[in-house]
């Protein structure tokens, strides 16, 4: 039996919009596709929201890395690995992904996780990036990167890559 595909989901831990709609509706859509999702596992902003969306679909498979053991867990996750390690958990988030989404690219932390990714070789697909964002990891990551307009059309994309 092959291994299901991970696929990460990366973005603030604040309720900024349209990242979480965007999130929970990615959430869904990677659960749907038969794939598990590996995100932050905080219960906050984009993290919260990507683990809600995939918890809507049965058989769904949520993984959280969180930072250390006082960080508050998303419900909505199944396996919570407390780091203890704080930041540097981004990267065991990407290096254990197939695909990286970021749903908005709104500050440091998820610019790192793009970062990360793209360092390890990873496909990174940037869901509403800002125009500065995408120019910059467009630069440094070439062929790595690429730009949906939507949550259907980063799993398409994601389908490509995967299958």
């Amino acid at each position: 039996m092959a291994r299901k595909p991970v696929i990460a989901i990366i973005g603030s831990g604040s309720e900024i919009e349209p990242s979480v709609t965007n999130a929970r509706e990615l959430g869904r859509l990677v659960a749907e596709s038969g794939w598990v999702l590996i995100s932050g596992g905080r219960d906050a902003g984009v993290m919260r929201a990507a683990n809600e969306g995939a918890k809507e679909v049965d058989q769904s498979v949520t993984i959280g890395i969180l930072p250390n053991r006082g960080a508050q867990v998303a419900s909505a996750v199944d396996v919570a690995i407390v780091t203890d390690m704080g930041q540097a958990r981004n990267n065991i988030i990407v290096l254990s992904a197939d695909v990286v989404i970021a749903c908005g690219v709104d500050g440091a932390g998820t610019a790192s996780e793009v970062s990360l990714a793209i360092k390890n070789g990873k496909q990174v697909v940037l869901l509403d990036a800002n125009e500065t964002a995408g120019a910059f990891f467009d630069g440094i990551g070439r062929d790595q990167v690429r730009h949906a307009s939507s949550p259907g059309q980063a799993i398409e994309m994601i389908k490509r890559i995967v299958n």
